[in-house]
């Protein structure tokens, strides 16, 4: 087929096709493609059913005038673009299924859902389609053959009619549930029960229970045999407006009674409507309320021999008004003071002749005007305050704050008020003498904190440039014999300036984990050795394992630690001799233990040290997480480990609690959540010249935006045999993941500058290069970056300062994984 045919004819698509600038795509010039691209390219845009094709490894896109609509603004933009670039919204749907048409497979599904993104936000859409695999010229898969039909309206009226039909099927159930309600109702009701004609002329039906006399045919003479001749002519009225203006007949009037007599009742009836919406029928009720009359009758003449005892107390109130030392004040709702006590004039210099007519938000702070109308309409809503303060102008032009008890009565604010300034003035006092004294504890905590980490990296940077001085003079006098012992001290002094940082970082909980699911048992059992090394001889060390533990989910290298510092701490407090316990165990935390140690109630497992020596006072134990705290003599201990063990306790999820008294030793327990996973063991340190080579051919891109870093890097992979790649920051990276050179493993700082962290480049380039496996280096990173050190599969960390053996072993390891 000439190369010019396969982009003829196909309306719109086509001619946008045939201007694309194949020079500059993927897919290069037409003359160049495969006869099976040209070809298939010719039957979708000589085709009225909607097609598509994505082609080569960038999945460039064809589509044809048939297609165009379900593609929304995206079209015609699209055409001849790599599909991630423009499905990038559904790009997770989309690629198992290229994936699997890719490897062969063809894929075909009906109504399936999707969310696409074709008019500015993303929406539900469904489509039956089917992908299938399309080989070049030599017989191997190199596109994907699309043909699709959206069916979004289809399946959303099979769904609304399903609603429909569920809605209609509801409301039948409800109508007969409802009927049966009814006549439940009417035959359990203890009410009477009855019903009128729509002119009320005559009664249909009338159950009385008791109270009034039944009727069990229609009676037009209802009106004398059941309402006294003095309240028919109420009764009438209150039924022909109901009529007329076809409203709820309600009126509370006498009755004859069943048992003779005359009563009082509370009649209430509703119109029932024809289709016409004429009034055909009336439903009522009738309750007996003729107790409550009596009563209310009785009450009515005890009132009128209240009033005398109401005028006797009011002299009373008046009496209290008047000699109150707290200010009174009724005011209408819009604030108008209409009534003031006394006690004004002693508190605020202001009479009652000075108030009355006068608004109070004329004499409030103008602060407090906001407040005060709100309070105000709140009481004119039915509120009432127990205590609301406000300050109020004295006539000297001072304010005085006042705690004012209020609320609504008849229609205007009731309010009682105190004078509180003085309290106000002690309590504000108070409360800058605890912030002048939360600042000083603050500064004091910085200076301890500022003060060790100078004593101890002062220290540490004298040990290292004494030994690079000392190691520059030698070589430069040639004398090279001595230069390990130089070398030596300056290493050992960098790995403890990196032992200071992490333990820092532990503390505040912001050292980067690399957490496996790890036996308790079994890292506790290999560390046995060297704890009793460490401890001496004069220290009995004794493990006791609790079998069958699960794993615990934390970094194992933080754990040894832990463990050594509790140990190393023990034998400093029995400098005599004495007995090492170390236990693990499991332990299940109820809503009280929990909240006492600050975790969610649940099971733990536990890793106690316990030792018999000198103890701690409960003071000591107060401070004993604090950075730099230390109790031993200067120059012994940096005051670091116990702080360290707390924080790397918190981020793992757990705790660390002591229990300790003078004398009768002390007992400190990890709590750490257990862990559902596989256990694995820890791997040996080697030394750089025996650490694994490369195969021929494996390559490592490296991203770092620390110059020295990369270099040291690339030069010991390149040493081992690697091809290394480097790039200095997340986009040079990128870049050199979307490039056709083959990378076994990416290498990258977690902190990256320019907008894309180590993280999100690692994830991009999975998304290009599915599989690829990441080694993530980083000094410190916020544990939200890593996902809180749940890292996918293929993805490892390790935390700077590492040793060059150990990153050569972990790249080999990674590469050689499966």
């Amino acid at each position: 087929m000439p190369e010019e045919m396969c982009l003829a004819g196909g309306g719109e698509a086509g001619a946008r096709l045939r201007a694309v600038d194949w020079a500059s795509n993927p897919l290069g010039l037409i003359e160049g493609w495969p006869l099976s691209l040209r070809t298939a390219v010719r039957i979708i845009l000589s085709s009225d059913f909607p097609m598509m094709i994505h082609w080569g490894p960038e999945l460039v896109t064809f589509y044809n005038d048939a297609y165009a609509p379900s593609l929304g603004r995206k079209h015609p933009g699209n055409l001849g673009r790599p599909a991630y670039e423009w499905w990038s919204e559904m790009w997770d749907q989309l690629t198992p299924i290229f994936n699997r048409v890719l490897s062969g497979e063809s894929f075909f599904v009906e109504n399936a859902r999707y969310t696409p993104d074709r008019d500015g936000a993303p929406k539900d859409a469904y489509f039956t389609h089917c992908h299938s695999p399309l080989w070049d010229d030599h017989g191997k898969i190199a596109g994907i053959f699309l043909v699709v039909t959206e069916t979004t309206r289809q399946v959303v009226a099979e769904r609304d009619l399903l609603q429909a039909n569920a809605a209609l099927a509801q409301q039948n159930e409800a109508l007969q549930a409802s009927k049966a309600r009814l006549a439940a109702v009417v035959s359990a009701s203890s009410e009477v029960l009855y019903s009128m004609s729509a002119d009320w002329a005559e009664m249909h039906q009338l159950t009385g229970n008791g109270f009034l006399v039944d009727t069990g045919s229609a009676n037009p003479h209802w009106l004398a045999d059941y309402i006294p001749e003095d309240e028919q002519a109420r009764v009438t009225a209150a039924i022909q407006e109901a009529i007329r203006n076809q409203t709820v007949f309600s009126l509370e009037h006498r009755v004859r009674l069943a048992a003779g007599g005359v009563g009082w009742t509370q009649s209430k009836a509703v119109p029932l409507f024809g289709p016409a919406g004429e009034i055909t029928e009336w439903f009522g009720t009738a309750n007996d309320v003729t107790a409550r009359r009596v009563a209310e009758e009785a009450l009515r003449r005890l009132n009128e021999s209240l009033e005398q005892q109401v005028a006797e107390r009011t002299a009373d109130r008046n009496r209290l008004w008047t000699l109150s030392k707290d200010i009174m004040l009724v005011a209408g709702f819009d604030g108008t003071i209409q009534a003031t006590n006394p006690a004004w004039a002693a508190t605020l210099g202001w009479t009652q002749d000075d108030l009355v007519g006068r608004n109070l938000l004329d004499l409030i702070h103008p602060e407090d005007h906001e407040r005060t109308a709100e309070c105000t309409s709140a009481i004119a809503g039915g509120q009432a305050f127990r205590r609301f303060e406000n300050r109020y102008r004295h006539t000297d032009g001072t304010y005085r704050w006042i705690a004012w008890t209020g609320g609504p009565g008849d229609g205007l604010i009731i309010a009682a008020g105190r004078d509180i300034t003085e309290e106000k003035a002690t309590a504000d006092a108070l409360r800058k003498a605890e912030e002048q004294l939360r600042q000083a504890q603050k500064m004091e905590a910085v200076g301890q904190l500022t003060g060790g980490l100078a004593h101890d990296f002062n220290n540490l940077l004298t040990g290292i440039i004494g030994s690079l001085e000392l190691l520059q003079a030698r070589v430069a006098e040639g004398r090279i014999g001595a230069l390990d012992r130089y070398i030596g001290a300056a290493r050992g002094a960098a790995d403890r300036a990196a032992a200071v940082t992490h333990r820092l970082l532990a503390f505040s909980r912001r050292q980067t984990l690399d957490p496996k699911p790890t036996d308790m048992n079994w890292l506790v059992g290999d560390m046995g050795d060297l704890i009793r090394r460490t401890v001496g001889p004069a220290i009995t060390v004794d493990i006791v394992g609790e079998p069958g533990l699960p794993p615990v989910l934390i970094d194992p290298n933080q754990l040894e630690n832990a463990l050594l510092n509790l140990c190393i701490n023990a034998r400093d407090a029995m400098p005599d001799g004495g007995r090492l316990v170390i236990e693990t165990g499991r332990q299940g935390l109820d809503a009280r233990a929990a909240d006492d140690l600050g975790v969610p109630a649940g099971d733990f497992l536990t890793l106690c040290v316990t030792d018999n020596g000198t103890g701690m006072a409960p003071d000591v134990i107060a401070r004993a997480f604090d950075p730099f705290f230390t109790t031993k003599p200067l120059g012994e201990g940096t005051g670091l480990g116990l702080s360290m063990i707390y924080g790397f306790a918190r981020q793992s999820g757990g705790q660390v609690h002591i229990a300790s008294e003078p004398g009768q030793g002390t007992r400190v327990c990890l709590y750490l959540p257990p862990h559902a996973g596989r256990p694995v063991t820890g791997e040996s340190p080697v030394e750089l010249a025996e650490a694994p080579r490369a195969q021929q051919g494996e390559t490592v891109l490296v991203v770092d935006d620390e110059p020295t870093v990369r270099m040291l890097v690339t030069e010991v992979l390149g040493e081992l045999g690697y091809t290394a790649i480097e790039a200095a920051d997340g986009a040079e990276g990128l870049n050199m993941l979307r490039s056709n050179a083959h990378i076994d493993l990416l290498v990258t700082d977690v902190g990256l500058p320019g907008g894309m962290n180590g993280r999100q480049m690692a994830e991009a380039g999975r998304v290009l290069r599915p599989g690829l496996k990441v080694l993530f280096i980083t000094g410190y990173a916020d544990s939200a970056v890593l996902s809180h050190g749940h890292l996918s599969e293929g993805m490892q960390v390790m935390v700077k300062p590492f040793s060059m053996e150990g990153l050569a072993t972990r790249v080999r390891a990674m590469i050689a994984e499966a």
